[in-house]
């Protein structure tokens, strides 16, 4: 069985309007608009849909407010649909779409798989002059004036029931990346690709609801271009630009009128089958190499925000450091 990714994901929201202007300055292309339903596309064919949250197609939302409402994830073929029908809680059903495999995650997520729709495309980062390896002669590297994402590369959620969540979507398939034992986990789709697809959090106390989702970019350039285009048109950023140590990705997260965060994304580790999973203690340096709190003004290129708050507190909920 092949689970190559994610194919789209589902919002429902209070503010349909904040969240079309939201999805258009992140660089995503508007397919169809409706005056309850909003569809947009990254480059390669990944899908957000935008719902009003009162919508009631909509499955059960897991927090109150915006948020994400469902996952859809991809397979190779038909078979592996056949395969997954197989587990406990999995449900094969044919719609107008095709067929596909339904169910409910132990964090309440409503989830589905379906074949991949998703198509190639021809794009690349700038190449990098490493030292005694250089892959760009006579060409500057590229200066982006806003993203243009490629495709959805992950999910994060919060959750309560840790354990479960693991346990069911291992028996789907998913790879143990890295973890923080009792804490959070990093899964991949398969045994080769991206260091995770899916992260999950359990802070003390906590309760379901949505982290952020992230969307894969060309390059570290296309981050910072990214991310000083969304400053210029007034959202605002949570954390970034920075640096994960634990998966060498770059980022930057913005805060949207969908729920939660948005992150662009890039230059994450990929991953084999021959890849031993890391356990880690949550802190400051295991979430992030660097990072800039408040992000950068689009204008000035100057740090907006200069707090001294913990960026482990945002993620993890326990302490706040100075």
């Amino acid at each position: 069985m092949s689970i190559e990714g994610i194919e789209e994901v589902v919002y429902g929201v209070e503010d349909l309007a904040k969240a079309e202007q939201f999805w258009t300055d992140w660089g995503l292309r508007l397919a169809a608009s409706s005056a309850t339903e909003l569809d947009f596309r990254t480059l390669n064919g990944c899908a957000v849909r935008v719902r009003a949250a009162a919508d009631p197609s909509l499955p059960p939302a897991i927090e109150a407010g915006s948020t994400v409402r469902e996952v859809v994830w991809c397979v190779d073929s038909p078979t592996d649909l056949d395969a997954l029908a197989r587990h406990a809680g999995i449900t094969r059903r044919d719609t107008s779409e095709g067929s596909e495999c339904v169910a409910t995650d132990p964090n309440g997520l409503a989830i589905r798989f379906r074949v991949s729709t998703k198509k190639a495309v021809d794009v690349a980062g700038s190449p990098s002059n490493n030292w005694g390896s250089p892959q760009r002669i006579n060409q500057p590297s590229r200066i982006y004036e806003r993203a243009e994402p490629i495709e959805i590369g992950h999910v994060v959620f919060f959750t309560d029931k840790l354990q479960a969540c693991e346990d069911f979507y291992v028996a789907l398939g998913f790879v143990v990346s890295d973890r923080y034992p009792g804490r959070a986990i990093f899964l991949r789709a398969s045994p080769t690709g991206g260091h995770h697809d899916l992260f999950l959090l359990q802070i003390p106390g906590g309760k379901p609801g949505l982290n952020h989702v992230a969307f894969s970019v060309r390059d570290i350039h296309e981050v910072f271009g990214g991310g000083l285009h969304i400053s210029r048109c007034g959202w605002e950023t949570q954390l970034g630009p920075g640096r994960h140590p634990i998966s060498s990705a770059y980022f930057w997260y913005v805060k949207t009128p969908c729920g939660g965060l948005a992150e662009y994304n890039a230059d994450e580790d990929m991953l084999t089958a021959d890849w031993h999973p890391r356990e880690f203690t949550p802190s400051n340096e295991a979430f992030a190499e660097w990072a800039i709190e408040g992000g950068l003004d689009g204008n000035t290129r100057r740090q907006l925000a200069a707090g001294g708050d913990a960026i482990v507190a945002g993620k993890f909920g326990t302490e706040r450091r100075n």
